[in-house]
């Protein structure tokens, strides 16, 4: 199927349902280190316009009240989102042990993806432990990439890595941080229609990384 005819259906499709534009875009950790202890580390955000600073999220009164908070870019939306157990819709707000508490959506700022922002489990679960479980949630990744960085002040662990599927024209790169927090950890992902997409919303995803803070 052609990009643009994809462009012209994916918003209609998604309007269905608050989880229907939810893929399980994290996968299965390839084995590849990172960062300080490894030799091949995240490929890095291309360098692009920083993107203009919006709303801010997970405060009280925010779309979405998180155990963090972060900067949206401009026109980019967050709605919070409620995954009722064993409901059918439930496998697409569950990936590892993460559940996802709020997505917010590119489509009014001109793109075809969403931040999503995953709550996962443990005060004491690390940022680096979280991440690989929410990787190892989809079966449908490869060639996962982990660096030990920072969000903000804060220590995170963050991930690149590769989606590929039937349903997809070709593989597609993701990417995700984590960062623990006393109420446990946070993933923040950033997938998109394909890669191009994916590059298109980098700015804001390195806003929200950029910006981020406990509480």
């Amino acid at each position: 199927m052609m990009r643009g005819a994809i462009r012209a259906l994916i918003p209609a499709v998604l309007a269905t349902a608050v989880l229907a534009g939810c893929s399980s875009s994290a996968g299965t950790d390839s084995g590849t280190d990172t960062g300080k202890n490894g030799d091949t580390a995240p490929a890095r955000a291309a360098e692009s316009t920083a993107a203009e600073k919006g709303a801010s999220l997970g405060g009280a009164g925010s779309a979405c009240e998180l155990p963090v908070t972060f900067d949206l870019a401009a026109d980019w939306k967050p709605e919070a989102v409620t995954v009722e157990p064993g409901s059918d819709l439930a496998a697409l707000g569950e990936q590892g042990s993460a559940t996802m508490v709020c997505e917010i959506d590119a489509k009014p700022a001109g793109n075809i993806g969403y931040l999503r922002v995953w709550q996962g489990e443990g005060a004491s679960t690390t940022a680096r432990a979280a991440l690989e479980d929410f990787v190892a949630g989809d079966p449908n990744a490869s060639k996962a990439a982990y660096e030990e960085t920072g969000a903000g002040p804060v220590p995170a662990a963050e991930v690149v890595y590769t989606v590929s599927g039937e349903l997809l024209d070709e593989p597609k790169t993701e990417r995700a941080f984590a960062v623990a927090t006393p109420k446990g950890p946070v993933v923040v992902h950033l997938g998109g229609l394909d890669s191009q997409e994916h590059e298109e919303m980098l700015p804001a995803y390195e806003l929200a990384k950029k910006t981020l803070k406990l509480g």
